[in-house]
């Protein structure tokens, strides 16, 4: 790559790459007869198989003599996770899922020969199952509003020449020609971004108070470290387009007076580490990173830390403590990182998404980015869309959304045709909404008044078959392994109330336990040391709240509605039994007898309700309640 030298050489040199993206682009000419031919390359689709399928795509491109009018490259992650490895063949936008390497053959002879369309790798819409050509023209496509992920499934992460025909790194170049420091705050503070990492502070105000701090040592961290169960938009950016968070930080630097940036970024995700550090090596060649970048006298440099998997660590004063080489545990606020941050000097922390956001917000302006979302919480939001609905993936969508219009629109509904009970926002620390308020347009406001929270933007769907105590214990089992044990509320608090929940679901609960619970979790949100500890209860409370007939079930009827809890559940062989011995058999403690064709009996004081026999029986005879 070679030395950009100034700011109209990056514009010259953006308009002589430019071309390479044209068929990709809205509009592109199809009568030249070429084609692109994308294949996702993020950690999901390259568990698929992907590279693979993209090696011997490109080898039998080379063989059947098309080499000069068809090219097969490495994209970022399309979004739509539960359909990988995705393949798009441009211009003729035709989007197919599933692909396996097996199908190349066919890709090569029916489309690129012949311009027919391969039906069976088309997606199908579950509700009517009919073959869906364009990705335009799917649901789960259809109400999204790619910002943040603009460039993911459009360039090559591993390449910064498409990046720069992207526009990449124009938005930095206008800062440092064009904007001093302060407008730059200001633009961002028109634009009403909000960060994306959970807490939903004013990214702008955040910047302004760095930026009106004494010293000329300061520092800006991207937040990579993605602790959330289910989350994955903060890696699907950095494997996606690691240029538009360089150049994100980048900017921050230079409207607070930063010179050092840290990303500290979990040691989980490899590809995401890989892709990030060389973009850092491509940007320092081409002169967009390190000193007096792009000729001005503004310098920035960048390097990675890497995260052990901690979750607290997602807490800001917990990831500078472990930047610094100590124990990742919260400090107590007042002074903020933005006033005394890492080493003591003023620090901006700001996640993956919020800095994605930042470039496109200085290139099209805050005004743009204002015009669309709610009223307090502006622009679009990523979340990663899991559990138990038909389109599992990521998805941005506008502030202001309904969750039916994700979960049903763009997510398709509940799989195989159950009730939807549940989705809980915001990771670990969110609560869970039901059915009711399915019409709530989502904003950080919204969900904080609805016992949730916005978190990172994980999005778990839950139906009829989950039981919403259980699940309330599964989340306090991991805030509670995951305290830094640092404070006592949330050291000893949530132990306590896991302790509860587990009595509840072992049909050893009490009325009285559910007003422990409440009296606990109200104490824990009020003096836990972090967020961390403070918002661990909303898994309980928003459960309580909106569920308390399950709980009701457990404690007073010892019984588990949505039959998950073994403890509260009976097996029995009904007449249907044929006599067959395949459950018994089957059982790991023998606790079924019964003759050879005659109804056989399950010794409940045996039983350890494994379930085994259940599994095992072919007429469905065994039932559980």
């Amino acid at each position: 790559m070679r030395k950009i030298a100034d700011f109209k050489a990056l514009e010259n040199r953006a308009a002589e790459l430019k071309p390479r993206l044209a068929l990709r682009l809205p509009g592109a000419d199809t009568s030249s007869g070429k084609r692109e031919i994308l294949i996702c390359g993020g950690t999901g689709c390259q568990s698929s198989r992907s590279l693979e399928l993209l090696e011997k795509l490109q080898k039998e491109i080379k063989a059947a003599g098309l080499a000069s009018s068809a090219e097969a490259r490495i994209t970022g992650c399309f979004g739509f996770c539960e359909k990988g490895p995705i393949v798009k063949v441009f211009p003729d936008n035709v989007f197919y899922v599933e692909v396996k390497p097996e199908d190349t053959t066919e890709l090569v002879e029916k489309h690129l020969k012949n311009s027919a369309v391969v039906e069976h790798l088309l997606y199908r819409d579950p509700r009517d199952n009919k073959p869906v050509t364009s990705h335009l023209d799917m649901p789960f496509y259809k109400k999204q509003m790619r910002v943040a992920l603009g460039n993911c499934g459009l360039i090559n992460p591993e390449e910064i020449d498409e990046c720069i025909a992207a526009e990449g790194y124009l938005a930095l170049a206008s800062c440092l020609e064009k904007r001093t420091p302060a407008e730059v705050v200001k633009e961002v503070k028109i634009s009403g971004l909000r960060g994306r990492g959970g807490g939903g502070f004013p990214t702008g105000i955040k910047w302004e108070v760095a930026a009106a701090q004494p010293g000329s040592v300061k520092y800006v961290v991207c937040n990579a470290d993605e602790g959330d169960p289910g989350a994955f938009m903060d890696r699907s950016i950095l494997e996606g387009d690691p240029h538009a968070v360089i150049e994100g930080m980048a900017i921050a630097a230079y409207a607070v007076g930063a010179a050092q940036g840290f990303v500290y970024i979990r040691a989980e995700y490899p590809l995401a580490i890989q892709r990030l550090q060389l973009a850092v090596d491509q940007a320092r060649a081409a002169g967009l990173l390190g000193r007096r970048i792009l000729g001005s006298r503004f310098s920035f440099d960048l390097e990675l830390k890497y995260g052990a998997g901690a979750f607290v660590c997602g807490e800001e004063t917990a990831l500078l403590r472990s930047i610094e080489g100590g124990r990742g545990e919260p400090t107590s606020k007042p002074p903020f990182p933005a006033q005394s941050g890492l080493w003591g000097k003023p620090t901006i922390i700001n996640n993956v998404e919020t800095l994605a956001n930042v470039p496109q917000i200085l290139r099209k302006g805050g005004a743009w980015f204002s015009s669309f979302g709610s009223e307090k919480s502006k622009g679009t939001k990523v979340f990663a869309l899991a559990g138990k609905i038909n389109n599992v993936g990521l998805v941005e969508v506008p502030m202001g959304i309904t969750l039916r219009e994700i979960i049903f629109d763009i997510g398709e509904g509940i799989k195989n045709g159950k009730q939807f009970k549940a989705v809980q926002t915001g990771g670990p620390s969110g609560g869970c909404i039901p059915a009711a308020d399915l019409d709530v347009k989502i904003d950080y406001d919204n969900l904080v008044a609805m016992g949730s929270m916005m978190g990172s933007g994980g999005m778990i769907v839950m139906d009829e078959d989950n039981c919403m105590v259980d699940i309330a214990k599964f989340y306090l089992d991991f805030t509670m392994e995951e305290s830094c044990g640092k404070c006592t509320p949330c050291r000893i608090g949530n132990k306590r109330i896991h302790e509860i929940l587990t009595a509840i679901t072992e049909g050893r609960g009490t009325l009285d336990d559910l007003e422990k619970l409440e009296n606990l979790a109200a104490v824990i949100k009020d003096t836990a040391l972090c967020g961390l500890g403070q918002t661990a209860p909303n898994p309980v409370l928003s459960t309580l709240k909106f569920f308390r007939d399950e709980y009701l079930a457990h404690v007073v009827e010892k019984r588990c509605p949505a039959g998950v809890c073994t403890n509260l559940l009976d097996f029995f062989i009904t007449d249907k039994c044929i006599g067959c011995g395949l459950c018994k058999r089957g059982c790991p403690v023998s606790c079924i007898s019964g003759e050879k064709k005659e109804m056989h009996v399950i010794d409940k004081k045996l039983c350890i309700k494994c379930g085994t026999c259940i599994g095992k029986c072919p007429t469905k005879a065994i039932i559980r309640k």
